[in-house]
């Protein structure tokens, strides 16, 4: 089943019961500061959740484009070295907002799996909060799932929160087993082990609480449902293979990688990281340029920007020469925008933002890898694997090399960075232009602004407001 199909099949199995399906929100929230991405199905509901909004239903259904590449829920580091993170994904969910509650939504999620997607029984297991004895009954006595096929886990495996502050819950999740050969082989192995063999697909989140930025748990006025299943990880395995990256939604992407590098995905686990990385970055790039976001050096731009570059450092690992970003962003264009229109819409804007992101890096890219292989040579010749924090500092004041990229780089080539001395180097800096600032310039600007007081000068920053004003020239 192709992912079309999955995500299409999801949506109007939940409108058969009862479901409005919304489409999806921006990846820019709105009216949330608490969020810098839209990280969750259940983001674009949060104020139905609190009780502050009402809409014409009480139960929704969407496939809800999610990045996670900042703030609490952060998956950017470990992007191409496993099959199934991501910075971008699709979040399939069902909702209800004071609707059904725990029997309604665990009925359901079993129907559809098993009924709908065909996923046996017997390969399924699931998890509740430690002392979710509602949850635990339903799932046994219910829907007649073994004891011995129902873990009890803890709060950080089983009790969901968006972020901070906000709702929140205890949650149980479904696995499957993949089967011995993709485990870790020891005896003890079962969800929450951590390997691949048992794989979480979907999470039934029985929201509940509110959490106050004090961290205390206030009851909600109803209690609701929210539950999200990736869309890549059920593709991955309706479509028989163990990694997210060879299911249809990131093939296409990968060949083309293959066809730019003249290289082959899937002989090389280490080169694989590479080809992982590129696939994941060209679809978040592809997607938050479309929602609006533009590169830049602070908050969602400094992001898109890092995400960007670290593609292209992946790219030069893999020996791509020249812009070729903006190609696998095209793909992602056309395999997207029957399901996305607004990626065809912006379809010109997004190649001519990558294109110009590609070229502004090249030099500091060139410049700093040579100086940082160099540099690391030398570490080893002296049996160092520690990359010095002054080293990262230069590199990045002189050539403006972002520090997570030489992170990325030690990582691979099994160093470690002291983040700590470029932290301090970097504080030393900001105190000596404070010095400087104070010193020199304090003492000419004010008289500059006095002259121009005393011509009756009126300055207001009028950027928040109007992108064009008109002034006058008075010196």
């Amino acid at each position: 089943m192709d992912s079309r199909k999955i995500r299409e099949k999801f949506l109007h199995y939940f409108k058969d019961h009862g479901h409005e399906i919304v489409k999806s929100a921006s990846l820019v929230p709105q009216d949330d500061p608490t969020l810098l991405f839209i990280n969750a199905g259940m983001a674009p509901f949060k104020n139905l959740f609190l009780g502050l909004e009402k809409r014409s239903y009480t139960r929704a259904t969407s496939s809800q484009k999610c990045v996670r590449a900042g703030g609490k829920h952060n998956d950017l580091n470990e992007v191409g070295y496993t099959n199934r993170h991501h910075t971008f994904f699709e979040m399939l969910g069902n909702f209800s907002f004071g609707d059904y509650f725990k029997e309604g939504a665990i009925d359901m999620a079993w129907e559809l799996l098993t009924a709908g997607y065909g996923i046996p029984e017997k390969k399924l297991w699931v998890s509740v909060y430690t002392d979710d004895d509602e949850a635990y009954k339903i799932w046994n006595e219910n829907i007649g799932v073994p004891h011995e096929k129902i873990l009890r886990l803890g709060g950080e495996d089983n009790f969901w929160s968006m972020g901070n502050t906000g709702p929140c819950g205890p949650c149980s999740e479904i696995y499957i087993d993949q089967g011995a050969e993709v485990g870790c082989g020891k005896p003890t192995c079962k969800p929450g082990c951590g390997c691949d063999r048992y794989l979480e697909i979907w999470n039934l989140v029985f929201t509940q609480y509110n959490r106050e930025p004090d961290g205390a748990l206030t009851p909600l006025p109803r209690p609701n449902i929210d539950t999200g299943m990736g869309l890549e990880r059920l593709a991955a395995v309706l479509q028989g293979v163990y990694s997210n990256y060879d299911s249809d939604l990131f093939v296409d992407i990968v060949q083309l990688t293959e066809e730019l590098a003249e290289l082959r995905y899937g002989q090389d686990s280490k080169r694989d990281i590479s080809f992982k990385v590129i696939a994941d970055h060209s679809r978040t790039a592809a997607f938050l340029i479309a929602d609006g976001i533009m590169p830049s050096n602070e908050g969602r731009g400094y992001v898109l920007r890092r995400i960007i570059r670290r593609a292209i450092r992946y790219g030069q690992v893999l020996g791509l020469k020249g812009p070729f970003l903006h190609r696998l962003t095209d793909k992602v264009v056309d395999l997207m925008n029957p399901d996305y229109p607004e990626l065809g819409q912006s379809k010109r804007f997004i190649e001519e933002v990558v294109i110009n992101e590609e070229q502004r890096f090249a030099d500091t890219l060139f410049h700093g890898l040579s100086l940082l292989k160099e540099e690391m040579d030398q570490l080893r010749s002296k049996e160092s694997h520690i990359i010095p924090g002054s080293l990262i500092f230069r590199l990045y004041d002189t050539f403006g090399f972002p520090p997570d990229l030489v992170e990325d780089i030690a990582r691979d080539d099994d160093f470690s960075i002291d983040l700590e001395g470029f932290d301090k180097a970097m504080a030393e800096q900001r105190a000596t232009s404070q010095r400087s600032w104070k010193g020199s310039g304090q003492e000419v600007i004010p008289e500059i602004y006095r002259m121009l007081d005393s011509r009756g000068l009126d300055c207001r920053f009028l950027g928040y407001e109007t992108l064009r004003a008109e002034g006058k020239v008075i010196s």
